[in-house]
């Protein structure tokens, strides 16, 4: 039984994979330190129990990465994917960074293996646990346990004592009971506010109803909400988040990454009306599949339908749930209730304007449209091969990009400027200092193993101070 009586070194909230490398780099560092998961033990692990993998810098192949992946590459990369609404610097910091990430992973227990064919052609760049998000929870929460880390499951940080951008004690509710918890430094690692479904109405109105939360139910925002009222300095669009093409038959909470669906490059992609609304082959999958659920949001009833034939069934990973599948246009309509006469001219049009070319699945291809509106880049290829098949699609959201502000050693910034004296940030909680827009696979992770163990770092030494 912990002695909630004690005054902690370093109060971490959270129970993912980003507050527990704080938990267990400020353990290491000498400081006493209490972990406060909001979730049970068998829920324990927020989002990162539906994650796959880390994006990491590596000048040479490794183990499990092939080639090499630079910095300028991986700065690319991110640039493109938010349009440049990213903080350079912290940006690069957290790239630089990364190439150590897997190896701390690797010493708190975490098992790596190469990727898997038929994955999103991450070989070269991302470094895949083996077992999944749950075996690196697991792992990680084995290696805290065993350096010492005090874990209290069913314990949710509510408020946070600040004054004057100086933290001094937490009220949680501890298994249904109020209490305080004390501390000399505070992470905050809880996430942001992607299961708040009336905070997300605030921005989407009823279309949030509509939103299904692919990851934990836990993450309500309370922290987040708790410090921006108590002058810490915001960043990030309350409106942005990373949301995928989910299948539409999905839970509507916790469903986890494999009820994300693939085949969008290799379909032609409709609303509700019957209308195409966006590229569907404009990149490569991994920086394009995490802005699909946003534009699926923005459709009517925040419903789309991904429709191909049967050239195209061993080109994306099998779903959970089968697809619709007929032996013409007009039957698959009406099997998913839409105006087959439309339908069939959105498919008319769309081969009409498919220019011939060399079609490669894992690559930017030259097959592509010509003359149509909105254009298919790469992997246009003619719907016309019975059978026919259609995935219905709706908005899977796995966290929201509006974030608590922080500098280069993860401390927390406040409204007028200044650096908290013991406050610091980690994980999805921070991630809009540096995604103002879109992602990049595997990159959530980073974050999340990067600050993670700089805020632990930090964390630490305030407490000596």
């Amino acid at each position: 039984m912990a002695d909630l009586t004690q005054t902690f070194d370093v109060l971490v909230a959270g129970g993912g994979n980003a507050a527990l490398c704080a938990a267990i780099t400020a353990r290491q560092a000498g400081a006493t330190v209490v972990l406060a998961e909001h979730a049970p033990r068998s829920m324990r692990g927020g989002n990162s129990r539906h994650t796959r993998n880390l994006r990491a810098l590596h000048p040479g192949p490794t183990g499990v990465l092939t080639d090499s992946y630079l910095e300028e590459e991986y700065w690319d990369d991110l640039n493109r994917v938010t349009g440049g609404k990213t903080d350079e610097a912290l940006a690069r910091m957290c790239i630089r960074a990364s190439q150590h990430a897997p190896g701390f992973l690797e010493q708190c227990g975490v098992v790596f293996q190469p990727s898997l064919s038929g994955t999103l052609s991450l070989s070269r760049t991302n470094a895949f646990f083996l077992g999944g998000g749950k075996a690196l929870v697991n792992a990680l929460y084995r290696t805290a346990e065993r350096l010492g880390v005090v874990i209290l499951y069913d314990t949710e940080v509510q408020h946070i004592e600040v004054q004057d951008g100086f933290a001094t004690e937490a009220i949680v509710s501890h298994r249904g009971f109020p209490a305080r918890l004390r501390f000399k430094a505070f992470v905050a690692s809880s996430g942001g506010f992607q299961a708040n479904r009336e905070w997300l109405r605030k921005y989407w109105g009823d279309a949030a109803d509509n939103f299904q939360i692919r990851g934990t139910p836990y993450a309500q925002g309370r922290i987040l909400k708790d410090m921006l009222a108590s002058g810490v300095q915001e960043v990030g669009d309350p409106t942005q988040f990373h949301a995928v093409a989910n299948d539409a038959r999905a839970p509507m909470e916790d469903g986890g990454l494999a009820m994300r669906l693939d085949c969008v490059p290799f379909a032609i992609v409709v609303n509700r009306n019957v209308e195409r609304f966006y590229d569907e082959g404009q990149d490569v999958w991994p920086k394009r599949y995490a802005i699909w659920g946003r534009l699926i949001a923005q459709q009517p009833g925040q419903v789309a339908f991904a429709i191909n034939d049967s050239q195209a069934q061993l080109n994306y990973l099998p779903p959970v749930f089968p697809p619709y599948r007929a032996d013409s246009i007009a039957e698959l309509a009406g099997m998913i209730g839409l105006d087959a006469a439309k339908l069939q001219k959105v498919v008319d049009d769309y081969n009409a304007a498919v220019r011939p070319g060399t079609f490669s699945a894992q690559t930017l291809d030259d097959c592509r449209t010509e003359g149509l509106e909105p254009p298919k880049s790469h992997w246009a290829r003619r719907i016309d091969t019975p059978p026919y098949y259609c995935h219905p699609l709706k908005p899977g959201i796995t966290f929201t990009f509006l974030s608590v502000k922080v500098n280069e050693r993860a401390r927390v910034m406040m409204a007028d400027g200044k650096p908290s004296a013991n406050m610091f940030a980690s994980g999805e909680i921070m991630s809009g200092n540096i995604l103002g827009q879109g992602y990049l696979a595997g990159f959530g992770m980073t974050i999340g193993t990067v600050f993670g163990r700089i805020a632990g770092e930090e964390a630490a030494r305030a407490a000596r101070n």
